[in-house]
């Protein structure tokens, strides 16, 4: 039987166009513009969902943004683009600053030349027509299989970052210092079923930071967590700006002698946090108390260059060792490595307050 479509990847920014877009009418032409009917429901609803919304509008900025303000609409709207350059310079900086890919990013206009034009400078980026705005939410791309806690504060979450990043460029201390200032805190727990919706979500979304690109589905994630020789752990990170919600995953398979970390994915949000180093020196340190080597699967894609970094630079290699024989069939197929690490202890880190499980209970033979 042959397979069905593959689902389309999740879009994880609507940009909107403004004038006979998200309201009726044209503003510098004196319109009294209201939204469309049904439009607001639509915002609201992505909103909830955990997609980010922006504009993308040929006006000035100063009355546009007022009036999105006059309509209780403009808190939705993040790195809002105002003005008269090209429109697909306008997306490009919206997808740069929210560090999406164009692939997750989506516009829709009235206007078929700005969508053609956003077509030709952006390939990756979905095109939607005004009149299909009320439908969006029907889309299987606008529809995440589960909506968690952290999709439905995604955009208060940003918000914070924004805060974060603006204290950031008046510090004037190092860059380690600066995190200290934070007072982090990185909790990792063993999930629980009811966790393995925020688990799966980050095995979807994540890309730069994911080192497979392997999406587990709940079912997958289900018979792990029902598999005493695994531990799937999930990650989440809060400082004094607010929570950052679940940013790591952790899927480890524990023999005696080796343990076999099969994925570990982070949040792209907190790259210049450490998070993903931070977490294979901990699970280095944890395996080296354990007395086990380390192994780990990496495969590398075209966007995950950076988590193959963070690898080598935790001291994975190539190297051969008789622990490999130790995972057998469960290193992955063909184009999946297995990195070796002969762990040693680590220090903790110095930039947070990590908690986490304990480990190194007797592991499974």
């Amino acid at each position: 039987m042959n397979p069905g479509p593959a689902a389309p990847p999740p879009v994880k920014c609507l940009v909107w166009d403004l004038d006979n877009t998200l309201w009726d009418g044209t503003l510098l032409e004196g319109d009294d513009v209201v939204p469309h009917d049904g439009i607001r429901d639509v915002v609201t609803a992505l909103d909830a969902r955990g997609i980010l919304q922006s504009v993308c509008s040929r006006n000035d900025h100063a009355p546009a943004w007022a009036r999105l303000e006059e309509l209780g609409l403009a808190d939705y709207f993040v790195v809002p683009q105002i003005g008269w350059g090209r429109k697909s310079e306008a997306v490009r900086r919206i997808a740069e600053e929210l560090n999406f890919a164009t692939a997750a990013v989506a516009f829709i206009d009235d206007q078929p030349a700005e969508r053609a034009e956003v077509a030709h400078g952006l390939p990756d980026v979905r095109c939607y027509p005004a009149e299909a705005a009320v439908t969006l939410p029907d889309l299987p791309e606008f529809t995440p299989r589960t909506v968690t806690a952290d999709a439905g504060r995604r955009r208060s979450m940003y918000r914070a970052g924004v805060r974060r990043a603006d204290e950031q460029t008046r510090f004037t201390g190092s860059h380690e210092d600066f995190l200290r200032s934070l007072d982090m805190v990185l909790d990792v727990t063993r999930a629980t079923p009811e966790d393995l919706a925020r688990v799966e979500e980050l095995t979807l979304r994540t890309s730069q930071m994911n080192a497979t690109g392997v999406h587990y589905p709940d079912h997958a994630l289900r018979a792990l967590l029902a598999d005493p020789g695994h531990e799937v752990l999930v990650a989440t990170l809060a400082d004094r700006f607010g929570p950052h919600g679940a940013v790591g995953v952790v899927l480890l398979a524990r023999h005696s002698g080796a343990w076999h970390l099969k994925l570990l994915a982070t949040s792209c949000r907190v790259v210049a946090f450490g998070v993903g180093a931070i977490l294979l020196d901990w699970l280095a340190d944890r395996a080296a108390l354990a007395g086990a080597h380390l192994l780990a699967d990496f495969r590398p894609t075209d966007r995950n260059r950076m988590m193959e970094i963070a690898y080598r630079f935790a001291g994975f290699d190539d190297a051969p060792c008789a622990c490999r024989d130790l995972v057998g069939a469960g290193a992955g197929p063909g184009d999946v490595q297995l990195l070796h690490l002969a762990a040693e202890r680590r220090q903790p880190p110095g930039t947070l307050r990590l908690t986490a499980p304990d480990l190194t209970s007797a592991a499974p033979g």
